[in-house]
């Protein structure tokens, strides 16, 4: 049987990407996504849930209802993970990222708030729900600067570069 990517095969090479070209990466697939799994830690262990998210840089910004098990569990313990990843059809196309940092809650009235609202897309949402172009939403802003990030790409491979790269801040 033919393989269709004979590269996949052989031992997994440890190559690393340079600074720069490691970002671009990154920043793309942050970037070409919409969606992510957000794990929290609450009372009763670990929670993950399904986000769709913007971003800006390094750091995955979205909305949460001030109730919420997610919103709870940030405000016992801000540090989270963040999986992204891009469809997958198979080990060729496998890439995503787990981003780790520590969430910060901006109010409407926050000092920060307005630098991340920017670059959320209220707009998509608001237009969904029905709701004027002209009220901006006061809804509460979640930002997790990332501290560190896992980058996987199996395409690396063929490159004789690692297919999990890692970047710290």
């Amino acid at each position: 049987m033919p393989l269709t990517n004979p590269w996949l095969a052989g031992p997994t090479p440890a190559g690393r990407l340079d600074r720069e070209r490691l970002e671009e990466r990154i920043l793309n697939l942050l970037s070409s996504q919409n969606m992510c799994v957000l794990a929290t830690t609450g009372p009763d262990g670990p929670i993950a849930t399904p986000v769709r998210y913007y971003s800006l840089d390094f750091s995955v910004l979205f909305t949460v209802a001030p109730r919420s098990p997610k919103m709870r569990n940030i405000a016992a313990d801000p540090r989270v993970s963040v999986g992204i990843f891009a469809p997958l059809v198979g080990l060729a196309s496998s890439r995503g990222a787990q981003v780790f940092g520590a969430a910060r809650v901006l109010d409407p009235g926050h000092p920060d708030r307005a630098h991340y609202w920017e670059a959320f897309r209220w707009e998509n949402e608001h237009a969904e729900r029905g709701r004027p172009l002209s009220e901006p939403p006061e809804d509460t802003l979640v930002v997790v600067e990332a501290e560190r990030i896992v980058y996987t790409e199996h395409w690396l491979r063929r490159e004789g570069l690692a297919p999990r790269q890692f970047w710290r801040r």
